[in-house]
């Protein structure tokens, strides 16, 4: 098995549960549809630390969610081996994005600053609301306070500036909110 680094990896879901008899898990999808995460290979699971190619041999849609079968994984007890294990993909493999449009992954641990230079926070993670999609951003040892934001992902009217490089994005949010 291929071993691969932190920063060549995107998460796109995680394993979740058993289902069945035969080893088949339930996958929780970060991609939009949620089906999507069905196309890419390979998949790679991270285990103590590691990130680690697995074989990924059935997967499809089923009731509201995913299931999918692993090779070699043939019972229930085999498949609780990776229940809460994220699931990735190398970063390669994924398409290449228009200017201005980003992966969930490449805004996690941006440092959030005010258009005046007010550090925020680090981005924690980002949620689906329905309207518009949030970033959930938690204050820093070095940011203005402790607390938790959560800030609309609005770009060109809440999120200004992103810079990648940096590892900075500049919002345009009063720090009292």
């Amino acid at each position: 098995m291929s071993e691969y680094r932190e920063e060549d990896v995107v998460t796109l879901g995680r394993f979740t549960s058993t289902y069945g008899v035969q080893g088949w898990i339930k996958v929780y999808s970060y991609t939009d549809p949620m089906e999507n995460i069905l196309t890419y290979s390979p998949w790679l699971v991270r285990q103590n630390g590691q990130w680690t190619e697995l074989k990924r041999i059935g997967g499809k849609k089923h009731g509201k969610g995913l299931i999918a079968r692993l090779d070699k994984v043939n019972s229930p007890e085999q498949a609780r081996l990776f229940t809460n294990l994220e699931i990735g993909v190398p970063k390669a493999v994924l398409p290449n994005l228009e200017p201005g449009e980003y992966y969930w992954s490449q805004l996690e641990n941006l440092l959030v600053y005010t258009e005046s230079g007010v550090l925020l926070g680090r981005v924690d993670h980002l949620m689906e609301t329905g309207a518009n999609d949030v970033l959930v951003v938690k204050g820093t040892e070095d940011s203005i306070d402790r607390e938790e934001r959560l800030i609309p992902w609005l770009p060109d009217q809440v999120v200004k500036e992103i810079d990648l490089d940096s590892g900075t994005m500049r919002v345009d949010w009063d720090p009292e909110f």
